[in-house]
């Protein structure tokens, strides 16, 4: 198929990739000719473990293309996927992309006599593609639904397992508003066997929300439990969730053994969620519930326990050292999780502020996420330093955190460590696995 893709984000980028390395012929538009580019010379512009090769390949097949060229790539496709950003603006989504889109669409349909299959992969409110997006669509083509079409493909992509996520998903969601949609949407993803689901838009729209909703419950969850195990003394909160772990509605006990499900690594407590989904998913859906009435108890909770979570990590290395001014902390890991550059609502940023606010001078390290944690900190003074080499820098530390996974912090526990706090706030580690230091984290504490 020849597939339009609307956006040359992390979700537009990623789809378009991976929809010509399966044997499509993929046109992504961006408005930024930088970008464009840039990406046509085989240069990623976010960092996804794969991705750079993925590209390139897409590139040499010569099934990939960037462009900024809108209607001459709608010219030649057979269907469009629509992958614009949808921020969170005070906790309402920002359709304004979403708008502008579709008004450019009904724009380019007012002057061709031709049939168009719109598909909103964005991430939307519940009830956009079927009203929002129709309407502006027709508003601006002078054309009624179903002279064009409408679907809606919810994208269920990790960072940092983009490609796999893609390659190999677990269901694909088929939104549709009419037939025609629905059987292009079919022969899109025909090269895959994984099962699929066929809904309306609105029904996509939410299993989005959903998904996420549910896994945003159980780190929210566990984390409450884990505050509490550590407030309560004595209780080293791992020992607790082992125990839940090993219920065999979690970890399904089979003929060959333990099944042990990858949803269990969201029942582990930590700092908190972050990321470009989670937190302005949840915002999004908690606003529009409270415009149809509903307080929406649930998501209340599960944001506010995931937005103090951070000062957990500085709370509790206070309780144990007291007055923290003049220390120095080490923080490893900037990202919001490993395997990607994306700092947006990392926990890590909530760490830093705390312990600048305290007093403390700050050593940070991130094997990608520097530049972009940069920009997302702003300036914060003389007391924040950045380091390429983090373990050349864990002797000036009297404080490490762990914030973030990165494999290569492993090494962590090899090292001197006599007199040191670590913060283990990923729980990378076993507590045995620091003889000589202080040994921290969520959730247990040493008096």
């Amino acid at each position: 198929m020849n597939v339009t893709i609307i956006g040359a984000g992390y979700v537009g980028l990623l789809s378009g990739a991976c929809l010509a390395e399966k044997g499509h012929r993929v046109s992504c538009v961006d408005i930024s000719q930088q970008l464009v580019e840039q990406l046509n010379q085989g240069k990623p512009h976010i960092y996804e473990a794969g991705l750079a090769e993925l590209l390139g390949r897409a590139l040499d097949s010569g099934r990939f293309r960037a462009t900024t060229d809108l209607d001459s790539s709608l010219d030649r496709c057979d269907l469009v996927i629509v992958a614009v950003g949808t921020p969170s603006e005070n906790g309402v989504i920002d359709l304004s992309s979403i708008v502008q889109i579709s008004r450019r669409i009904g724009l380019y349909l007012r002057t061709r006599d031709r049939h168009l299959s719109i598909v909103i992969k964005s991430t939307v409110v519940p009830g956009t593609t079927d009203t929002l997006v129709r309407s502006e669509i027709a508003s601006a083509s002078g054309k009624d639904f179903p002279s064009f079409g409408l679907g809606m493909n919810p994208e269920f992509l990790r960072e940092g397992n983009a490609i796999s996520d893609f390659m190999e998903p677990d269901r694909i969601v088929l939104g549709y508003e009419d037939d025609k949609t629905l059987q292009l949407l079919e022969e899109l993803y025909a090269p895959w066997e994984a099962d699929k689901i066929r809904v309306n838009t609105r029904t996509a729209e939410l299993i989005k929300y959903a998904n996420n909703i549910l896994l945003a419950t159980q780190v929210s969850t566990v984390n409450e439990i884990a505050n509490l195990a550590a407030a309560l003394g004595n209780i080293d909160v791992m020992d607790v969730v082992r125990a839940v772990h090993l219920d065999k509605r979690w970890n399904p006990i089979l003929e060959k053994g333990r099944v042990t499900p990858g949803i269990l690594s969201y029942l582990v407590p930590g700092c908190g969620f972050g990321g470009s989904c989670f937190p302005k998913d949840l915002q999004a859906l908690r606003s529009q519930g409270r415009e149809k009435g509903i307080p929406m108890h649930m998501l209340n909770a599960i944001l506010k326990v995931n937005d103090s979570q951070p000062r957990q990590v500085v709370d509790t290395i206070a309780h144990e050292l007291g007055d923290l001014t003049g220390k120095t902390a080490l923080v490893l890991g900037l990202s919001f999780k490993p395997g990607t550059d994306d700092v947006r609502e990392s926990a890590s940023l909530k760490i830093v502020r705390s312990l600048l606010q305290k007093g403390v001078k700050v050593i940070a390290h991130d094997p990608v996420a520097t530049h972009n944690f940069k920009t997302a900190l702003g300036t914060p003074g003389d007391k924040l330093h950045y380091v390429d080499s983090w373990t050349e820098n864990v002797d000036k530390a009297d404080i490490v955190i762990v914030a973030t996974a990165w494999p290569e912090y492993q090494e962590l526990s090899q090292l001197h460590l006599e007199g040191k706090v670590v913060f283990d706030a990923r729980r990378m580690f076993q507590p045995s696995a620091f003889t000589k230091g202080k040994y921290l984290s969520i959730g247990r504490r040493m008096s």
